[in-house]
């Protein structure tokens, strides 16, 4: 298997770039979050994964050891494919989609295109215990920090809201916005009653 690619970036494209490696160029199939890291004729470290098919031979890549983390634990979802995992990563980011997964956050994961009511529902089933509780995905934090599971202040504040009468819908953007700023969990529960009291 391919763990990983190095070289410069020759051509880049809206889902694929190339990926020149001494005179070899690569295809690897990429998610928008990485595409915009890359810039033709610089040069690129990409984590990969190789999917084989009877058809082809198919390269992923990710920029961040965090995506690659999250699209192998995406793809161990029944009815995820490499393609639906590069997908939700172009649409959501790997600590959005913890929070969502954490907060059990059905409305968040069905605004990502192609995931319906059902397939939320089975990621949230299936990736509840790995995604950010543990698993490989917290040996790569990146700037704005992990989400840590139940422990997590994101976590506790939710549960909190939702004992007082709150959906997951209503929470879950509200508290995605706060948690990148560090506040404690009771003042993510204060901050998030007082926005609500505004409407």
């Amino acid at each position: 298997m391919i763990g990983y690619v190095r070289g410069r970036v020759s051509h880049l494209f809206a889902d694929y770039c190339f990926i020149d490696v001494q005179g070899v160029g690569y295809r690897v199939f990429i998610a928008n979050s990485t595409l915009k890291k890359l810039t033709v004729g610089k040069e690129a470290s990409l984590f990969t994964y190789l999917h084989v098919r009877e058809d082809a031979l198919l390269l992923y890549g990710f920029a961040s050891e965090d995506e690659y983390q999250l699209f192998l634990q995406l793809t161990s979802v029944a009815g995820i494919g490499p393609k639906g995992a590069l997908g939700i990563l172009s649409s959501i980011t790997p600590n959005e989609f913890r929070l969502a997964i954490g907060s059990r956050n059905l409305a968040m994961l069905t605004k990502i295109p192609g995931i319906g009511k059902k397939t939320a529902e089975r990621l949230v089933l299936e990736l509840k215990d790995k995604v950010g509780s543990g698993g490989e995905a917290e040996t790569a934090p990146d700037d704005e920090g992990e989400w840590d599971g139940k422990d997590d202040p994101l976590s506790q504040a939710a549960q909190a809201l939702i004992s007082l009468g709150y959906s997951q819908a209503e929470i879950g953007p509200e508290l995605q916005k706060l948690g990148k700023k560090g506040y404690s969990v009771e003042q993510l529960i204060k901050l998030t009653l007082k926005e609500f009291g505004r409407r």
